[in-house]
């Protein structure tokens, strides 16, 4: 080819450039108007299923579609009958439903390895004088657990980025047969399937962030009274019949480009609740109610499809405007994702959310409150990845398999109401303890890195010097567990069951069971002072003694000691409610911040508009004449900040610490604390971080993370709770005695 020819050639080029540029510009003309033709058939299928006597076949055949997208798209239209249906139904759930994880085969007894009895001497506590005759109650098999205390009626004691377990009601006895039986937990497996719990996933590591998060106009909005705190001034706003459309255009007015509004009291969302058969209901009615102005803001890229999220107490509306569906978003929120405002202004509300700012600036130069305590937690620790040593690269992500058995073993709060004969059926008093800003306590140690797997042989063939300390270090464990002879006291270890408790704590001497549970846990249960229990070591996993949280929850630690000076020294009483508040939020930052690291399988919730086609695998929360509003589970996402291991090791270490705790000057222990502490009988409930007693404990509170602080003292005699609701209404009037009495510790 010569330069002329080559000249001819390119010029050509450029035509033929020119031909299929218009060609995809008219495709992409085509299949737009493709796409807005579809989905005005996929509205019209969906509203001729309201005909009673509508067919799917003749549907189908008048919109072009076969039967099975018709009923797709309006299933009121199935013409399987239901008898058919059903069963039909059941077999497809069975065969989508993912395999069993496998299960290792049995370990054969002699390869099992007894751990031996950790002893120590008897702590000498002092206890005070019962204040009614104690009745002695033989011991049984505890009747309540659970993975979160669930509170009445403000936000949750523990993480909702992780879902909480509700307890069951409890019957007075005579007691029910217990429905709920074993739960059998998965093990690690042998072979090459078991070499993927001993792995971290590829190219997924926990970085330090290369950008500074962006600050969002935000708005304090009490709903009820219709007053709005924005900067320094408030201003009264008519909110019409308070529905999102209505709240966004009395704010918008007044405070144009707001992007987040916190509703510090009224909830809206809760309007017209007795029409609903439940909570959720009435709360996706209201998120969903339609608007001339207004629409759901679907999000971009990884969000999209985000939508609303739907919540009994805590729901988030995300809103955009119905003329720039793309715009920027604005979201509804409740303050009672950061604390409970308890009946505080809004104007004290804004301003804890500003001393918030200004404690948390001191210890984080470039710190933004974004829009949950766990999307603020997380992002915070982030910017304390260190940026030398062993890590400075980031912390490695494990695998999903790995990940999947912390999810399924590793427990958070232990929540549990102890019922007679092993606590009287007249309580002489109902005293509550609360641990203070517990979970700050157990961060200055976690698991780092790949863990390594501890076989039954292995750990039998260990000294007992090497046991010990493989127990005492970051490590979570695969036992099978015997109550000792004679014991009369609380449960130790959880065991797994089915149905809603999820965990139970066996107390009953002889009683058996296998569960899994971290090194803190395991070596109380063998080193208690008041008899060892006997446990064989099935399998474990072992991680490196790594510090990934310990900066961050010094600073954090640093930021709710400062509010919580300044909450009980300024002189301005809204200042120091105000400060209160913003030491509540800190505690929510770690509590949520932690149970964010848990990465729990996701439950995400959107929207579709009627008649659009729904995304695969969804449930359906509800539905109006505009829109359907949903929500499926979305498995492990491919998340950089996933460390189960971080927060089941803190969730163990505060259960063993519920049952026993030290109290130290320097490394000399002067102290301890916690249910075993207690005389048998005495424990009526435990809490999470708190437990309640019959009688009042000499245990010292020195205002520091972990210290037991008197909560509430309810003087008996006290009928026995029989469900968790009572014992919380109980719980309620205790802390309002205590107030007006203003007992010491």
């Amino acid at each position: 080819m010569d330069r002329k020819a080559y000249t001819a050639e390119l010029a050509g080029l450029r035509e033929l450039r020119t031909e299929i540029t218009a060609a995809e510009k008219a495709v992409a003309a085509a299949q737009k108007e493709l796409d807005k033709l579809s989905t005005l058939r996929a509205r019209r299928v969906a509203g001729l299923a309201g005909y009673e006597g509508a067919k799917a076949d003749a549907v189908a055949k008048a919109s072009g579609l076969s039967v099975g997208d018709v009923v797709r798209i309006a299933p009121l239209l199935d013409p399987t009958p239901a008898a058919v249906r059903a069963p039909k139904a059941d077999d497809q759930a069975a065969a989508a439903a993912p395999a069993p994880a496998p299960v290792a085969a049995p370990v054969a007894e002699p390869a099992v390895a007894v751990a031996p009895a950790l002893t120590r001497p008897a702590p000498v506590v002092e206890q005070p004088a019962p204040a009614a005759p104690m009745i002695e109650a033989p011991t049984e098999v505890e009747d309540q657990a659970a993975v979160v205390e669930q509170p009445v009626p403000a936000a949750p004691a523990a993480a909702p980025v992780v879902s909480a377990v509700p307890v069951a009601p409890v019957a007075a006895a005579p007691r029910p047969v217990v429905e709920a039986g074993p739960r059998e937990l998965p093990t690690l497996p042998e072979g090459p399937a078991g070499a993927r719990f001993e792995a971290v996933t590829t190219g997924l590591v926990s970085k330090r962030p290369n950008f500074t998060q962006q600050a969002r106009a935000t708005v304090f909005l009490d709903a009820a009274a219709g007053v709005l705190a924005v900067r320094d001034q408030t201003v009264r706003l008519d909110l019409g019949a308070r529905t999102p459309g209505e709240i966004l255009d009395a704010v918008l007015a007044t405070a144009p480009g707001t992007e987040r509004i916190y509703i510090t009291a009224g909830a809206p969302w809760h309007d017209g609740a007795e029409r609903y058969s439940t909570l959720k209901d009435a709360v996706a009615a209201w998120l969903n109610t339609p608007s001339e102005r207004w629409t759901t803001a679907v999000g971009s890229g990884r969000d999209k499809l985000a939508g609303h999220f739907v919540h009994q107490r805590q729901p988030v509306g995300r809103y955009a405007p119905a003329a720039a569906p793309d715009s920027g978003t604005t979201e509804i929120r409740s303050m009672g994702e950061w604390f409970d405002p308890d009946g505080a202004d809004v104007v004290t509300c804004r301003q804890a959310f500003t001393l918030l700012w200004q404690a948390l600036r001191r210890h984080w130069d470039d710190a933004v409150l974004m829009g949950s305590p766990s999307q603020t937690g997380r992002d915070l620790w982030s910017r304390t990845v260190p940026t030398t040593g062993k890590w400075a690269g980031g912390y490695p992500v494990l695998s999903e398999e790995l990940r999947g058995l912390l999810h399924a073993t590793g427990g958070q709060g232990r929540t549990e109401l102890i019922l007679p004969p092993r606590v009287p059926e007249q309580l002489p008093a109902l005293v509550e303890y609360d641990r203070t800003f517990a979970y700050a306590k157990h961060l200055w140690k976690s698991p780092v890195g790949m863990p390594r797997r501890i076989t039954a042989s292995e750990f039998a063939a260990m000294t007992e010097q090497e046991q010990t300390k493989a127990l005492m270090s970051c490590s979570h464990w695969n036992v099978r567990v015997t109550v000792p002879a004679g014991w009369n006291h609380v449960g130790l270890l959880p065991a797994p069951v089915t149905g809603d408790r999820a965990w139970i704590y066996p107390s009953e001497p002889g009683t058996t069971f296998t569960t899994w549970a971290g090194g803190a846990e395991v070596h109380l249960a063998l080193s208690n002072h008041i008899a060892p229990w006997k446990v064989e070591i099935l399998g474990g996993l072992l991680f490196e003694d790594g510090k990934p949280l310990d900066e961050w929850g010094k600073r954090l630690k640093a930021a709710w000691a400062d509010l919580t000076n300044l909450s009980k020294l300024h002189g301005d009483e809204r200042q120091r409610t105000a400060a209160y508040l913003a030491s509540r939020a800190v505690r929510s930052v770690l509590l949520f911040g932690l149970g964010g690291f848990a990465q729990r399988p996701r439950l995400v919730s959107g929207t579709t508009p009627l008649g659009e086609a729904l995304p695969a695998g969804v449930e359906i929360l509800g539905q109006d004449g505009e829109v359907v509003t949903w929500q499926r589970q979305a498995g492990f996402s491919r998340d950089p900040y996933a460390h189960p291991e971080w927060a089941a090791y803190v969730w163990s270490g505060a259960r063993a610490a519920l049952l026993d705790m030290k109290y130290r000057q320097g490394k000399e222990v002067i102290g301890y604390a916690g249910a075993l502490h207690a005389k048998p009988g005495t424990v009526v409930y435990f809490g999470t971080d708190g437990i309640a007693l019959t009688e009042r404990q000499h245990w010292p509170y020195r205002g520091e993370p972990g210290d037991y602080l008197l909560k509430g003292h309810l003087t008996g005699p006290v009928e026995h709770p029989t469900s968790q609701e009572q014992y919380l209404k109980l719980r309620g009037l205790g802390r309002a005695e205590l107030a007006h009495t203003g007992a010491d510790q």
